[in-house]
């Protein structure tokens, strides 16, 4: 048996014949930081039901909602974002409809091509129940200056990019 420090800063017991994964993870320490991100994670995923369940809509939904601020879509292109098929995300876009929370319009590009856009109902919505998050997020940022902001970011690009890691994986290389 390896001694090795656990996520505690204590010791763990890791055996001479770990797999590689285990053996890293039981040798990994913990700093403030990656345990402030992993609660952060776990902070964020357990926001997305909260936030929906307040709304009165389904995480499906409310995930459209929250891409459709940012601009409209197709809405192939919306069930794509959201990892569905087509047709679920037809659903979603006939409810979000049915709240007044969307529209469907043509697109200004390609007439034959519908595009979903938020209504201010919709948009409301979702930036009512985020606010507080928001203007405590702001207060926060505002609180650093620009080197300071430049290290949160860097740190936090970083870590997108080690999330991504594991949510889109690379292609395999051409033969």
């Amino acid at each position: 048996m390896n001694t090795t420090p656990d996520s505690r800063g204590g010791a763990a017991e890791a055996p001479a014949d770990a797999a590689p994964a285990t053996a890293f993870a039981d040798a990994w320490e913990q700093t403030g930081s990656l345990e402030a991100l992993r609660e952060f994670s776990d902070a964020a995923a357990r926001m997305r039901p909260i936030v929906a369940r307040q709304a009165g809509l389904s995480e499906s939904e409310l995930g459209a909602l929250e891409h459709l601020v940012r601009g409209p879509l197709g809405p192939a292109e919306l069930s794509r974002l959201l990892e569905v098929s087509t047709a679920a995300g037809t659903g979603i876009v006939d409810r979000l409809a049915s709240h007044g929370h969307v529209t469907r319009e043509p697109h200004e590009g390609d007439r034959r091509r519908t595009q979903v856009t938020v209504t201010p109902s919709g948009r409301e919505e979702v930036l009512r129940r985020l606010m507080p998050m928001f203007m405590s997020l702001q207060r926060l940022d505002a609180s650093f200056d620009a080197e300071e902001r430049a290290v949160v970011e860097r740190y936090l690009r970083g870590a997108l990019d080690a999330f991504r890691a594991v949510t889109e994986p690379p292609a395999d290389p051409a033969p």
